[in-house]
């Protein structure tokens, strides 16, 4: 178990080395803040260098200190150093020595913090500026110095060059630090192939190669990011990690994904179906041969008068008391409307006293027809006879409307309109 522990361990540190390295140049920045010393050390694998010209700049600074903390300010040897600052500064501008590394924003962003300092919207005057005697004696020497060293020199220590190889790409050695890795594992691999073989002479070598088929990605030296692959694997053998909550919630996923796109699918064939159905003329087939063949019951119940009886009901007993002040109100406005447009109910709204009296009227009226109407339906349902009624009423309209879908063009109007309902019902489903 320890040469597993140790193997994943090592597996481990090839990954994390790779990823660095493929964020090497993106993130040189960031690791130049927190990690300068493994820049530093780590450059010469990527070709790079000081840029001559931004290192001379700042080179040019450091005197520039050195010599105001020896002289002064207003010394000649100060002046000197300006005035050469000045001239890089211009150079600076006009070559953009950061183009080669990407970094022609960081010159932006330098230019825009030496205008708003000194007030000047011109790039080289405001450099002028900055680097005379005059302005650092006036704005204050300490004050200057420390807002250069804060936002202007951070931005032109990071820009480097990078040289190219002979095929004018840019240099890359991180084989050299790779191949020591690829070493351990193709030395490992091998070891492992010989050692099952020799205790299980059956598998051929394809064979045995396919079991650590995880194992021939570490020795590869491009797609460095599936090293993860054979780095996961490994840790689970060597159980430094469980994965066994991870593997249920990723089958979690994917059997749920697989559900989804299967019940999509079911439901977008099963209305394309129907639709081909309709197209053809099946559905038309289907409820003739329903209306015009004898009723095969299995159950002894009549399912349609059951689905009547049922939906009658659910409306008595417990849709219509939820909706009875709306029933009730407009049953109010259209009593109210239609007394409204007699004169002789207008001219007693106009008497005193009695002017609310009719629409007192009206509300007792209403509430003693709502009242009368739901008691009326509600022993209707309850009545033995009333039931037989409604039963022989929900056959005769079921074997009615049968029949009149099937005169004249009104079957071939609902086919059609149901094939256009079910196409925007797909189009609608498939969008989501």
């Amino acid at each position: 178990m320890w040469f597993e522990r140790s193997m994943a361990i090592i597996a481990s540190i090839s990954f994390l080395v790779s990823i660095f390295d493929l964020t090497y140049i993106p993130c040189r920045d960031f690791y130049f803040r927190n990690l300068p010393s493994v820049v530093r050390a780590y450059d010469r694998f990527k070709g790079i260098q000081p840029h001559r010209e931004t290192e001379r700049y700042l080179n040019a600074v450091e005197q520039l200190k050195s010599t105001v903390e020896q002289t002064g300010i207003a010394s000649s040897q100060t002046q000197s150093w300006l005035q050469q600052l000045d001239t890089l500064s211009v150079s600076m501008i006009q070559n953009n020595p950061f183009q080669v590394a990407g970094k022609t924003g960081n010159l932006e962003r330098i230019k825009d913090d030496i205008r708003d300092r000194v007030k000047n919207q011109s790039a080289k005057g405001a450099f002028n500026t900055f680097w005379s005697q005059e302005y650092l004696t006036k704005a204050g020497w300490d004050k200057e110095i420390q807002f250069f060293d804060r936002q202007i020199k951070p931005l032109i220590v990071t820009n480097y060059y990078r040289r190219l190889n002979e095929s004018g790409n840019y240099v890359d050695d991180f084989w050299q630090i790779d191949v020591i890795f690829i070493s351990i594992f193709a030395g490992e691999l091998l070891g492992r192939i010989f050692f099952i073989r020799r205790h299980n002479r059956q598998l051929s070598w394809q064979q045995v190669l396919i079991r650590r088929w995880y194992d021939l990605i570490l020795i590869l030296p491009f797609a460095q990011f599936l090293r993860i692959i054979p780095v996961i694997i490994r840790l689970q053998q060597a159980k430094l990690i469980k994965l066994d909550l991870v593997k249920s919630e990723l089958n979690r996923l994917f059997v749920g994904q697989i559900v989804n796109e299967l019940t999509e699918g079911v439901i977008l064939q099963t209305l394309h179906q129907t639709q081909g159905a309709l197209r053809d003329g099946q559905i038309t087939r289907v409820i003739r041969s329903y209306l015009n063949t004898p009723h095969v019951d299995l159950n002894n119940i009549n399912e349609i008068e059951v689905l009547i009886e049922l939906t009658l009901e659910i409306i008595v007993y417990r849709v219509i008391p939820k909706v009875q002040p709306d029933l009730e109100a407009i049953l109010r406005h259209l009593f109210q409307k239609a007394l409204s447009e007699s004169p002789a109910y207008r001219n007693l709204q106009m008497l005193p006293g009695i002017g609310e009296m009719p629409a007192q009227a009206v509300d007792r009226v209403v509430k003693e027809i709502s009242a009368s109407i739901y008691t009326a339906m509600t022993k209707l349902l309850e009545d033995p006879d009333s039931a037989k009624l409604s039963r022989r009423l929900a056959e005769n309209f079921t074997q009615s409307i049968g029949n009149e879908m099937q005169r004249g063009q009104t079957i071939v109007k609902i086919e059609s309109l149901l094939y256009d309902l079910i196409e925007e019902i797909k189009v609608t489903y498939s969008s989501r």
